[in-house]
């Protein structure tokens, strides 16, 4: 039975239901309560093959603060004398247990392989994994959803707890991935911690799990590097590294999920960690605004965008989209290398590229709390 057979809102008849046909999941990359009362979430389900839902404090943020939607929860916790943290996590909860719900049967009907919701544990948790565990755990009890994705980033502190919670069998979206390397550790982490919840007696099915490599970030952040340099070649390179860091990300999520040892573990039931491309939206406006949607297509992908990336692309996105290959995956590893020919240094691109996204979360976070206290 092919995708379309076995789900039937993948049936081609948009531009996103053909690319959801070629085995790349849509998810929406914010959540709401106007979404949801309005009943968008559902109509986005059935007209834009939209499987998934992700979320970040940016993206709480804008929601808590751009709207009188939530003022009435608010003054009523306010009232009771909740603290301000609690109060922002409980008006999370309510809009992540509400999207779980919306998004149960698509989880039910694709056996636990899509269908998921994420959380993120608070940013300023980044560099404390003992912290981020706990908080997990809580989000967990919480929200009690067998489609909850926790998310994790991908910092050092991050991997160990990666690992831990994977062994206690929940599932985690791993969130602030820019580099190859810190890529690789992030798999070790997940395949790991299936291995410690099989020791334990775990069901491997019940855990899933996504890798969310950020894409446009990095054209951002490498262009204006490759500008200062100005040599023909260097400018050359502009528009092309994102595309090409995600798909030599690919590349190395086909042999570590095609190897001897994640085989034993898909024996006993453990699925891949697919690949999730994040922040797909197009930053600089000289580039197709699908550029990172059209060209990382591929098998067993995510790709999670914000509304207006997926209502371009039912407007002119192609409806029968073709995976980039094994060569493309070889060209995008010598662009790579070409970054050093002209002296960009791939890890200092990174490790800024990191910190920078930690940051934007944790001013998120504070700029929400501040807002919250004084409201």
């Amino acid at each position: 039975m092919n995708r379309v057979e076995a789900y039937p809102w993948y049936m081609p008849k948009s531009n996103l239901h053909g690319l959801a046909a070629s085995g790349v999941s849509v998810w929406s990359d914010q959540i709401s309560k106007s979404m949801l009362d309005s009943g968008e979430l559902g109509q986005r389900i059935e007209a834009d093959a939209v499987t998934g839902v992700t979320s970040n404090p940016t993206i709480f943020a804008g929601a808590i603060l751009g709207s009188d939607d939530y003022t009435a929860q608010l003054q009523d916790l306010k009232s009771a004398g909740t603290p301000t943290e609690e109060i922002i996590k409980s008006l999370m909860a309510s809009d992540i247990t509400r999207a779980c719900d919306e998004l149960a049967s698509v989880h039910r009907s694709t056996g636990g392989s899509d269908g998921f919701v994420s959380v993120e544990v608070s940013p300023t948790l980044a560099s404390n994994t003992e912290a981020t565990v706990e908080e997990a755990r809580d989000w967990v009890k919480q929200i009690n959803r067998p489609n909850l994705l926790v998310k994790v980033p991908a910092t050092p502190e991050g991997i160990p707890a990666i690992r831990q919670l994977i062994g206690e069998g929940i599932s985690v979206n791993v969130t602030l991935i820019f580099s190859l390397e810190r890529y690789r550790e992030v798999m070790e982490a997940y395949i790991s911690g299936l291995e410690d919840f099989g020791n334990i007696g775990g069901d491997l099915t019940s855990v899933s799990s996504v890798a969310s490599f950020f894409v446009s970030r990095f054209d951002s952040e490498v262009d204006k590097r490759l500008e200062s340099v100005g040599s023909a070649q260097a400018l050359a390179l502009r528009g092309k590294t994102a595309v090409a860091n995600a798909q030599a990300a690919y590349g190395e999520y086909l042999e570590e999920f095609g190897s001897a040892r994640y085989e034993t573990l898909a024996a006993r039931g453990a699925r891949p960690q697919k690949p999730l491309w994040a922040s797909t939206s197009t930053k600089n406006p000289d580039y197709h605004d699908l550029l990172y949607v059209e060209d990382l297509a591929a098998p067993d992908t995510i790709n999670t965008m914000p509304i207006a990336t997926i209502e371009a692309y039912q407007d002119h996105g192609n409806p029968t989209p073709g995976h980039f290959s094994a060569a493309d995956i070889e060209t995008a590893r010598m662009s790579l290398a070409e970054l050093g020919d002209v002296g960009i240094d791939y890890d200092d691109v990174v490790q800024a590229l990191e910190d920078e996204g930690v940051d934007k979360f944790v001013q998120s976070w504070n700029d929400l709390l501040d807002s919250v206290d004084t409201a």
